[in-house]
C-alpha cells in the first residue's frame, strides 16, 4: 500500500470510527444562529473582540492545538457573549462549545431576568448548581484523570424546562423541570495562569430540539446550521451526527425523496476559495450520507459561496447563518 493510500485508509477508518461513536446521539442545535464565535480572528493575547468580561481575567491564546478563550484568573471569573438584546433566550435553545480542562470545570451560568443565575458543572462530572434539584452525573469513559487534558464538546438543548446536557458523544444530564426561564448566559469558572478556563467554537442558536424536516415535503427546501465544519475546511465535526441521524430516517421514511445538498459559505474570504470550500463541504455531506447507508443516486450536490445571503455578512451573527447547508427536494 502507498503513502497515499495508506493515510487515505486511516482518515477514512478514523471517520467511520467517528460514525459509529454518534450513531445514537440525538443533540441537535437550534435553527437560527443568534452567536458564534471560533476566536480566528482575535488577536492573540488580547482579550475577545465580541465578549465582556464580568469578572476575572481572560486573553485568546493557543492552548492543545486550538485557538481559545483562556480564563486566568478569578474565582469565578465570568465571561458573556455580546449581543444586542440582553435577554435573547427563547423558550427554545441550545447552547454548545468546546472545553478543555486543565484543572477546574467550565460552568456555563444561566441567568433568568433579574434573578441570580443557575450554574451547569462540564468536566468528567456534569452537575448542576444552585437548581431547584442537585442533580449530577460522570462521564461514562476512563476517570477523571483521562478526562483532563483533551478537548471536549458540550452541548446543552433546552425547551419548556427542560434542559439536556451533552458531552462528546454522550447525553450525560437530564434536567425534567429546572424551575426558571434563562435569558441569557455566561461562561466562566476558577481560573488561573497555570490551569485557566478554556473554551472554544461557542454556538448559542434558537430552537434546539425541533425537527423541522417535513418542510422538506411541504415547502421543498430545508436550511440548516447543524452541520458543522471546521474552521475554512470541509472536516463536518461530529457533534452534526444528531442531525445526521435525523436525516437519514427521515430518508428511510422517505424512499422517494431525492436531495440536492447545497453549500454556502460567508463574504470573508477569496470569492474562488469560498466557492470551492461551499462544493467541498456539500459533498462531504453527501459522502457522509453514503457512508451512513443512503444510496449515492437520491443526492446531488451544489456549491454557491458566499452568494445568495440570508443574513447581513456585517455582523457575526450574520456570518453564522450564512454559513449554512440547504437541502431541497428533487
Amino acid at each position: 500500500m502507498t503513502a497515499l493510500a495508506c493515510g487515505l485508509f486511516y482518515a477514512s477508518q478514523a471517520q467511520e470510527n467517528s460514525i459509529k461513536e454518534y450513531n445514537n446521539y440525538d443533540f441537535v442545535s437550534g435553527e437560527k444562529v443568534l452567536f458564534e464565535d471560533h476566536f480566528s480572528s482575535d488577536p492573540k493575547g488580547e482579550f475577545a473582540t465580541h465578549w465582556n468580561l464580568k469578572s476575572g481575567q481572560a486573553v485568546v491564546n493557543d492552548i492543545a492545538d486550538k485557538t481559545a478563550l483562556l480564563l486566568t484568573a478569578g474565582n469565578y471569573a465570568k465571561v458573556s457573549p455580546l449581543l444586542k438584546n440582553e435577554n435573547y433566550l427563547a423558550d427554545s435553545f441550545s447552547v454548545e462549545f468546546d472545553f478543555y480542562v486543565p484543572g477546574y470545570p467550565v460552568l456555563l451560568f444561566l441567568k433568568a431576568k433579574d434573578k441570580d443565575s443557575r450554574a451547569i458543572n462540564f468536566g468528567y462530572r456534569v452537575n448542576t448548581n444552585n437548581f431547584q434539584n442537585e442533580l449530577s452525573e460522570n462521564y461514562p469513559e476512563g476517570r477523571d484523570a483521562d478526562f483532563k487534558k483533551k478537548w471536549h464538546h458540550a452541548a446543552v438543548a433546552y425547551k419548556n424546562g427542560q434542559i439536556k446536557c451533552y458531552v462528546d458523544q454522550y447525553r450525560i444530564l437530564v434536567i425534567p423541570q429546572c424551575g426558571f426561564s434563562p435569558q441569557s448566559i455566561l461562561l466562566g469558572g476558577i481560573g488561573s495562569k497555570e490551569s485557566p478556563i478554556c473554551f472554544s467554537n461557542v454556538k448559542i442558536a434558537q430552537g434546539g430540539g425541533m425537527n423541522m424536516l417535513g418542510k422538506i415535503l411541504t415547502d421543498g427546501k430545508f436550511i440548516t446550521h447543524s452541520i458543522t465544519f471546521d474552521v475554512n475546511k470541509a472536516s463536518i465535526r461530529p457533534e452534526s451526527m444528531g442531525f445526521l441521524n435525523q436525516l437519514v430516517k427521515f430518508l428511510q421514511e422517505n424512499a422517494s425523496v431525492k436531495l440536492e445538498i447545497d453549500g454556502y459559505t460567508d463574504s470573508d474570504g477569496d470569492d474562488a476559495a469560498n466557492l470551492k470550500l461551499s462544493n467541498d463541504r456539500s459533498d462531504a455531506v453527501k459522502q457522509r450520507l453514503v457512508m451512513l447507508g443512503i444510496d449515492a443516486s437520491r443526492l446531488t450536490t451544489k456549491g454557491f459561496g458566499k452568494t445568495n445571503p440570508v443574513a447581513d455578512n456585517a455582523t457575526l451573527e450574520g456570518k453564522a447563518n450564512n454559513r449554512r447547508v440547504e437541502l431541497i427536494r428533487k
